[in-house]
């Protein structure tokens, strides 16, 4: 057995170990198969805990057709999966050209099911008109439901769940995973102080919410910048200084991304950011920071660690990008991604999802649509069982 091989494998078993929900999914499968004569194709972080999901599927009777996000996949894991038979394209140093093409080969692998995550496979199979042999799907992320009600509207013909929709996703998986594990890859990074440290968090739905409060739960002086004015008013309730995020860029010692959206950390806003402010981004899309601007605009860019860049501008400031604007809990340095817990929650919404459109796909309407209100409850009873809560 490859090093590689060995590390993969024992970071996967202490992962499993951990995650009893989907450990009683897999054995329920096993028996069923629902997924027998299936070709499961994914994008998503190929990970420990996704490795476990993958397992779980394989298990039901599926075959995997797999490539993960960009700067995300880990190359033990990797090697781990494909000693287990799964087919997955990509290494952690893919170019983003290279990214492209993974997913395209897993697209052309013409897929029954997919498994996305930022809307990659369905606008692909849009794009090649390759839609007739899928049946359904599940999109992990807020970026992903975005593009299917916005770009890829009325164009993807057969189901797609977005668990993202699921309250039980955006409380446990949104909030406490990603707050969590967002400012401990920061902390863990930068070896920075957070209590006292002036934050600026731009985006208060799920995951800025949990950003927020871990930032708040460490001593960090927090701010929140929201264009909602929903958001903003329970922002401001909920204790913190709100403001647009032009206001705050003076302010801010550490900004943090949190919206979806591309766009969020302009040049106008970095113009105007102090020396040695640090930016980190914890959207899907290594879009909500400008990078483009940011290396145009500088006069050295110098790596300082595997995921700290110092960012020289013409007019001596220095500024400190993480992870090059990609995921900080997934591309960056030692990246674990959400806790076992969440992900074991967030999985087992994938695998249960996964198999509804695997068994009951014309039931369901063509387009983006919440994941069903009956696997919502079976799987909040599940959880508050597993977690020992009502002991």
């Amino acid at each position: 057995m490859s090093e590689l091989l060995e590390r993969g494998a024992s970071r996967t078993t202490w992962i499993r170990s951990r995650m009893p929900l989907l450990a009683a999914t897999r054995r329920d499968f096993a028996e069923r198969l629902p997924f027998a004569g299936r070709r499961v194709g994914m994008s998503l972080h190929v990970e420990p805990k996704t490795a476990v999901l993958l397992e779980v599927l394989a298990a039901g009777g599926a075959e995997i057709i797999a490539t993960g996000n960009h700067g995300s996949t880990q190359d033990d894991i990797v090697a781990f999966l494909r000693d287990r038979g799964m087919t997955v394209f990509g290494r952690r140093d893919d170019t983003l050209a290279e990214h492209e093409a993974n997913v395209a080969s897993v697209v052309a692998a013409r897929p029954d099911i997919i498994l996305d995550n930022g809307a990659d496979l369905a606008a692909g199979i849009v794009a090649t008109g390759a839609t007739d042999t899928v049946v359904g799907g599940t999109e992990e992320t807020t970026s992903g439901g975005i593009r299917l009600r916005g770009e890829l509207a009325g164009h993807v013909p057969f189901p797609v769940i977005v668990i993202n929709d699921s309250p039980l996703k955006a409380i446990g998986e949104n909030r406490h995973g990603v707050g969590q594990s967002v400012v401990e890859s920061i902390m863990r990074i930068t070896n920075l102080m957070i209590p006292g440290r002036r934050v600026v968090v731009a985006g208060y739905g799920w995951c800025g919410r949990g950003i927020a409060q871990y930032l708040r739960a460490f001593g960090a002086r927090v701010a929140v910048a929201e264009i909602d004015e929903i958001k903003a008013f329970e922002a401001a309730l909920d204790g913190y200084r709100v403001d647009e995020l032009g206001n705050l860029a003076e302010w801010g010692e550490l900004f943090i991304t949190a919206t979806g959206h591309p766009g969020i950390i302009t040049d106008e806003v970095i113009e105007r950011m102090p020396s040695g402010a640090v930016l980190a981004n914890a959207g899907h899309f290594p879009w909500e920071i400008d990078t483009e601007a940011l290396y145009r605009g500088a006069a050295a860019v110098t790596e300082l660690d595997a995921a700290i860049e110092r960012v020289d501008l013409p007019d001596g400031r220095e500024l400190i990008l993480l992870a090059g604007g990609r995921m900080v809990n997934l591309a960056g340095r030692e990246p674990k991604g959400n806790s076992l817990e969440a992900m074991d929650l967030g999985f087992l919404l994938q695998s249960l999802s996964l198999e509804r459109v695997a068994t009951a796909a014309a039931a369901l309407a063509p387009g983006a649509q919440p994941v069903p209100d009956d696997l919502e409850r079976e799987i909040a009873r599940r959880f508050v069982r597993a977690l020992g809560a009502n002991r």
